[in-house]
């Protein structure tokens, strides 16, 4: 059983960076067909976000393009994304997810982005 464990999230101004990661056990990260992140703002729908595949291609919601980065740490079984020019719409709880022969997922965390 696949089980993700994230971290990362917090508080950060508008403009500032943050770097989630989400910490796989239970799998070797190669095994796993596509990892990334879904984020969800109070009273919206869950969003997909970012996501990377096994073969190491990324791709990243409109939103978020062109300020974020996801990768994959090997050594350390890990994804991260890392998100720049923090935007308020960028506050969420962000959920790591992993997709296996099921989608798999983290606890979720916040990430707020004061003005």
């Amino acid at each position: 059983q696949v089980q993700l464990v994230e971290s990362g999230g917090g508080l950060v101004q508008a403009g500032g960076s943050l770097r989630l990661s989400c910490a796989v056990s239970g799998r070797d990260i190669f095994s796993i067909s596509s990892m990334g992140w879904y984020r969800q703002a109070p009273g919206k729908q869950r969003e997909w976000v970012a996501g990377i595949a096994n073969s190491g291609t990324t791709n990243y919601a409109d939103s978020v393009k062109g300020r974020s980065t996801i990768s994959r740490d090997n050594a350390k079984n890990t994804v991260l994304l890392e998100m720049n020019r923090l935007k308020p719409e960028d506050t969420a709880v962000y959920y790591c997810y992993a997709r296996t022969y099921e989608i798999n997922w983290g606890q979720g965390m916040q990430v707020t982005v004061s003005s």
